[in-house]
């Protein structure tokens, strides 16, 4: 009696291709759509797990786009201190899909957000990406200034891409309620003060990211045609849920759903992958090894594993090659993300 899975490969099946394999190396587990190569233009953006991404293709000397970045040499904290050198513009962490979309539109005169400047005590903060200038400036024009500024870089980086690699992060999100402006952190956590006739929480969907999937990709293609999209989801759980439920359900629904959404979203375009950066960290073979202590940050040797199997897809001569040297910058050896939400264990008494 035969049966439709007798011709399937090992990869198919779960002891020959999980259980009885090294979690550092997943074979057949990433089979690209299209070619990237060290000369593609990579554009980056996402959730803080992304910026392992970006800070791993610039070792390698592949071309990484970065339209911000301050004059002189400074250590690697400090620059990401003030959101330089972490993606390919100073936008710092993009969480969420709609977040994405928003600023795709305003970077091109479609859409300008409510409440755009937020304050603590004296200092002004840009509400899209407030963890860029730590303390803060000293005026809401001077926000406005380094925006407008910002925005230009945006369009620059999406004018060099030949591929936009994005990490999904986050379902869940605050908005101003009659605008539908949404923020990278909650109102008050880092600038800013919550008022709950202002703002509301949302939780994503589904359909929803979809939906705002295809936005994104539109206004992409828009700028170039033959641009492609390779979509990631950050393996890093919520460090807090505003839902009633308890965190660790709440990270597995939002984790469900942008697996999910990323998953069909890439099923239906050719010009979209999936890179399974989330499937090799959070492998049950490798027993919860590649998260600290903390088991929401992602060991060096989880970054390493993930990034090895992009390289040994897309380079494979070059996959075990020793990173470029830091020409740039001075690195003084820390490899900690910078991670807003993070920053919500901060305002608990």
């Amino acid at each position: 009696m035969r049966s439709p899975y007798d011709t399937l490969e090992d990869r198919a099946f779960w002891r020959t291709a999980v259980a009885a394999c090294d979690p550092t190396a997943v074979a057949g587990l990433y089979r690209p759509k299209f070619a990237i190569t060290k000369d593609t233009a990579i554009m980056t953006a996402g959730s803080c797990f992304a910026q392992h991404v970006h800070r791993t293709l610039k070792e390698r000397a592949w071309t990484v786009i970065d339209t911000e970045t301050p004059r002189g040499l400074f250590p690697r904290d400090v620059l990401n201190r003030f959101g330089y050198a972490m993606y390919s513009a100073r936008y710092g962490n993009i969480y969420t899909v709609r977040q994405l979309r928003q600023l795709l539109r305003e970077a091109y005169g479609d859409l300008t957000p409510a409440n755009p400047v937020w304050t603590r005590g004296d200092r002004f903060f840009d509400a899209q990406r407030p963890n860029v200038e730590p303390d803060g400036l000293e005026s809401a024009a001077l926000v406005r200034e380094a925006r407008a500024r910002h925005l230009t870089a945006i369009c620059a980086a999406l004018a060099k891409a030949d591929v936009f690699v994005f990490t999904l992060g986050l379902t869940e999100t605050w908005m101003h309620r009659d605008t539908g402006t949404v923020y990278p952190t909650a109102p008050g956590t880092i600038a800013g003060s919550y008022d709950p006739d202002v703002y509301a929480f949302h939780n994503a969907t589904t359909s929803e990211i979809l939906t705002d999937l295809a936005a994104v990709r539109a206004i992409l293609q828009t700028v170039n045609p033959q641009m492609k999209m390779l979509l990631t989801v950050s393996p890093v759980p919520l460090t807090a849920t505003a839902t009633p439920a308890h965190v660790l359900s709440a990270s597995t629904y939002s984790k469900a759903v942008l697996r999910a959404a990323a998953g069909e979203f890439c099923a239906v375009h050719e010009d979209v992958d999936y890179f399974p950066s989330f499937d090799v960290i959070t492998n049950p073979a490798a027993r919860s090894s590649f998260y600290k202590d903390n088991l929401r940050s992602v060991e060096d040797a989880g970054v390493a594993a993930a990034m090895r199997m992009f390289f040994a897809a897309h380079d494979p001569q070059g996959a075990d090659a020793p990173p470029a040297p830091h020409l740039e910058t001075e690195d003084n050896g820390d490899d900690d993300v910078v991670c807003e939400e993070a920053l919500i264990r901060a305002t608990r008494t």
